[in-house]
């Protein structure tokens, strides 16, 4: 792609703005050719980038351009689908408000029905939404935890769930036809742009509460429970504080980050897996001695938590962790209860952590695992309402992504918010702590270190070169890392599961570019391209009588990937 001719084509076309033309002229060589030597991606959950004028960065032209396609798409549909419309949401994000409304318009100039929310709404209540008002799709603009500087674009089907490989790979077709990425116009002040019902708040709600686990204990202990929240700048202040309240939770939130601040200016980066991004919190909770912290990211699909150990001091829990708690919690209460289906069915990503296994097993629960991404776990809710084999009860992601419910179909955290607040006064209650709970877990299952680090990448080929990497990784045959013999190498790209002594079998789940290393006693290494940013993740799961074991162990695998990593470069 020639970058120098495209860059001239858009800073001399007279229908851009001054103020884009200023932008461009500011550029150096190198920046011009990040902006202009390639396309913006739209993968199967849509598109994300940094936010800047140019073909490789998300503004109003690639916004409008993708919703062209996607206009097109759905024109080619029976007439009452086409009828059905879109809704579409935003987060806190700069210029989400502004993309969200040129989406809305591009529909309209279709003669597409657009639900436009009236502010900020996170990404569970768009997939309510969807399934609420029967449209057809949904657009969800977010960047969701990334940095302040990116934005990006989320397309979802009729279920609730981002959209299918099958609808996008069409919805792509149509986008690739529009090179002129200037000529896709909209109406914005057409009667088919229409405000979202007050009723889907009212109702979604509603459903929540229809989940809970814990009334009792949340009744006697809710009042009395010290909870702080931070949604981080972000959309789901005003739907986590409404459910908790609704329950009866005592909840103290972190006054300076409800702000919809776009730069999201208290904290480094706007994800609450870190520990840091939970530190205005914990710093609150410590003075007004809470027990709980809880943070939301700015599209609210994702929560972080932070508890007292027994030392009394906050640990933040990584998303393995909270995502065993909730699994334990919801089997332990739904059988408490005698209310646990027979066919009950949980799902994970197969990078999240092995113990969900043990414990699923422990129920009688049906596990099943898929490959990273929300929109596959809710495949499976999908498969199983159509054939009745399974009940779903719970999904979750190690990227501190939960769902309990069917309300739904992507990470909710504001179901997550609730379940967690009602998990701490049901231990309360039974004269136990979270942490206390989590300790007898690893007690009866086995200590499980999880950990996962992510290498950095830049440039306009920094997909290609992750994806090389990962290929290369096939090529090689690996025996063992540290103390651990590998078992079996899982290569979902070709569906096969190549065992120690060459036995092929298939995985049987959909393909993503995926090295996964089976080691000796449950323990695991993976290796995968971000389908979201420039980032290589590496995933290790690693079994051990206790942490300090488990940390020498970690510490010996570590090593060897990183020789292996670094022999294929």
């Amino acid at each position: 792609m020639d970058y120098r001719k495209n860059y001239q084509n858009w800073l001399n076309d007279p229908r851009l703005p001054e103020g884009c033309r200023r932008e461009l002229l500011a550029l150096d060589e190198r920046e011009r050719e990040y902006r202009f030597g390639g396309e913006l991606e739209f993968g199967t959950a849509g598109m994300r980038g940094i936010i800047g004028c140019g073909m490789n960065m998300m503004n109003c032209f690639t916004v409008m351009r993708a919703t062209e396609g996607l206009s097109k798409y759905i024109l080619t549909l029976p007439e009452e689908d086409r009828k059905r419309g879109v809704v579409i949401s935003y987060d806190t994000r700069r210029n989400s408000r502004k993309f969200a409304e040129k989406a809305a318009s591009v529909l309209a100039k279709n003669g597409i029905k657009a639900y436009l929310f009236d502010d900020v709404h996170p990404v569970p209540m768009l997939s309510y939404a969807v399934r609420y008002l029967h449209t057809i799709a949904g657009i969800m603009i977010t960047a969701s935890h990334n940095p302040k500087e990116y934005n990006g674009y989320k397309v979802y089907g009729e279920d609730g769930a981002q959209m299918s490989p099958e609808a996008t790979a069409i919805v792509v077709k149509f986008i690739n036809e529009i090179t002129d990425y200037l000529s896709v116009s909209g109406e914005e002040k057409s009667p088919l742009i229409l405000p979202v019902p007050k009723e889907v708040d009212e109702t979604y709600i509603a459903e929540l509460s229809k989940l809970t686990l814990s009334e009792e204990a949340v009744k006697r202990c809710g009042r009395d429970l010290r909870l702080v929240y931070t949604p981080v700048h972000g959309s789901g202040y005003v739907p986590v504080m409404t459910i908790l309240k609704k329950l009866g939770i005592n909840v103290t939130v972190v006054e300076e980050q409800t702000t919809k601040d776009t730069e999201f200016s208290t904290v480094k980066v706007p994800n609450p897996e870190f520990k840091e991004t939970l530190s205005m919190g914990i710093d609150l909770a410590n003075r007004i001695h809470a027990d709980v912290v809880f943070g939301t990211d700015p599209d609210s699909d994702r929560l972080g938590v932070a508890v007292k150990d027994d030392r009394g001091e906050f640990f933040a829990l990584s998303g393995n962790q909270v995502g065993i708690l909730l699994l334990d919690y919801i089997l332990t209460r739904l059988k408490e209860e005698n209310a646990l289906p027979a066919n009950a069915a949980v799902v994970k990503s197969f990078v999240s952590t092995g113990m969900a296994r043990a414990i699923c097993e422990e129920f009688g629960v049906a596990l099943f695992e898929t490959p990273v991404g929300f929109k596959f776990i809710g495949e499976k809710i999908k498969e199983w309402e159509r054939d009745g084999s399974h009940t779903y009860v719970f999904g979750f992601e190690e990227s501190c992504g939960y769902l309990r419910g069917t309300h739904a179909r992507d990470k909710d955290a504001v179901v997550a918010s609730m379940l967690c607040a009602e998990m701490v006064c049901y231990y309360t209650y039974i004269g136990k702590t979270v942490w206390g709970r989590l300790q007898e877990i690893y007690a009866k299952y086995g200590y499980v270190l999880d950990k996962n680090i992510s290498i950095q990448y830049a440039g306009l080929n920094a997909m290609k070169e992750m994806n090389a990497v990962v290929d290369a990784l096939k090529t090689v045959k690996v025996n063992a890392f540290g103390p651990f013999a590998v078992e079996a190498v899982r290569d979902y790209s070709n569906d096969v599961r190549i065992a120690a002594d060459g036995t092929r079998s298939p995985l049987g789940i959909p393909k993503c570019n995926c090295v996964y290393y089976e080691l000796e006693g449950g323990s695991f290494v993976c290796v995968r391209p971000s389908g979201t940013e420039p980032k290589l993740k590496i995933y290790y799961s690693i079994r051990a009588k206790d942490e300090a074991a488990a940390e020498e162990r970690l510490n010996a695998v570590k090593k060897d990937v990183e020789a292996l990593l670094a022999s294929v470069k």
